[in-house]
């Protein structure tokens, strides 16, 4: 995955369905490594599908370039390489199974050659946990079931690279946690790089190894999963990814004064700015501390393992996450004491919702 020379390397692709139509893709561009699993994070209609869409084949690209292990797959003046013929494998979201045959059948589908195909069927039913059900017909299996025969028959040519359109969507909760977790532990036995496509961010945040986050046809910011959830560049991505404060602040150096008192800040800023501060990064104590927000509790949610508080400030509503330990309880005056400094960031980049 450290590999300098990147099996997937995508530049400058954008997409229009029509002519007439604003684009549906604007500039994707990203390397992505040997062995890497990579997501495509957004929320419904950024554009994510569409790209995945081009990079497998289906649509061609209004302009950009896409190699693949050093082949170019689309590019000016070049015809594009038909999906047939790109060695990817693809599962959609409704794993799109043929109803008339049979699980060992579906596999071996795609197999071409003096390759066995019941013999290999066979091996990739075992890999998938399937062993002995390969005679059963799609409508026999559970939905985790499905969706590990699809898998399993995107790997059978032995792509080096498979695209994951929603592939746990259909799944319910716990379900899509443990399917999920085997998945990446298969995809990583046979050395197979991933592009997964979600709107699920634990999904993103748990499955991935590098995450672009879209947003109305562009990628906002690209990194790994901590960096973007701790150093999220812009307001959208801060609050896609999982529950944030966003507050404007008016910065001078490493603090800044905002509605509901003065915090530190993880750069130098000046003037009017708008900062991140996760709900985790907060804490609750009795009133009183100098240089803590003082504010009412409103609103107080058990969840088991850790709370979820809303605190009225004099200027604001702040949320604070905790664990279950703290005694207050709803009206109780408290302080609110940051624990990590506030994310500065950076204003959204230009471009029309659609």
């Amino acid at each position: 995955m450290k590999s300098h020379s990147p099996i997937l390397d995508v530049t400058g692709i954008t997409r229009r369905h029509a002519a007439a139509l604003p684009p549906v893709v604007r500039d994707i561009t990203f390397q992505v490594q040997p062995g890497e699993m990579f997501a495509l994070l957004g929320p419904s209609g950024c554009g994510k599908t569409s790209f995945l869409r081009v990079l497998a084949g289906f649509d061609p690209p209004e302009s950009g370039v896409i190699r693949y292990g050093g082949r170019l797959l689309n590019g000016p003046h070049t015809e594009p390489v038909p999906p047939e013929k790109r060695g990817i494998g693809i599962v959609f979201q409704d794993y799109a199974l043929f109803p008339h045959l049979t699980a060992a059948q579906n596999i071996g589908f795609g197999l071409k050659g003096r390759i066995d195909r019941k013999k290999e069927a066979a091996l990739l039913l075992a890999t998938v946990g399937l062993e002995g059900l390969g005679h059963r017909y799609p409508h026999e299996l559970s939905g985790g079931q499905q969706q590990r025969v699809a898998i399993a028959r995107s790997m059978a040519p032995r792509p080096s690279l498979i695209l994951l359109d929603e592939p746990f969507s259909n799944l319910d909760a716990k379900l899509r946690h443990s399917t999920r977790a085997e998945v990446k532990a298969m995809l990583a036995a046979f050395g197979i790089t991933a592009i997964m496509v979600t709107h699920d961010q634990e999904e993103a945040l748990s499955f991935a190894d590098r995450i672009a986050v879209m947003r109305d046809g562009r990628i906002q910011q690209t990194g790994t999963p901590e960096d973007i959830y701790f150093r999220p560049r812009t307001p959208f991505v801060a609050q896609f990814l999982g529950l944030t404060n966003l507050v404007l602040a008016h910065a001078d150096g490493l603090t800044a004064e905002t509605g509901f008192g003065p915090i530190a800040l993880d750069r130098a800023c000046s003037g009017p700015t708008w900062v991140s501060l996760r709900p985790e990064h907060l804490t609750l104590a009795a009133p009183g501390a100098p240089g803590t927000i003082r504010g009412v509790i409103l609103r107080r949610e058990f969840k088991g393992h850790d709370v979820t508080w809303t605190v009225k400030t004099a200027n604001a509503e702040v949320l604070v996450h905790t664990d279950n330990r703290l005694p207050f309880a709803c009206r109780d005056e408290v302080a609110i004491i940051p624990l990590e400094a506030a994310i500065v960031l950076e204003d959204e980049p230009a471009g029309v919702c659609e």
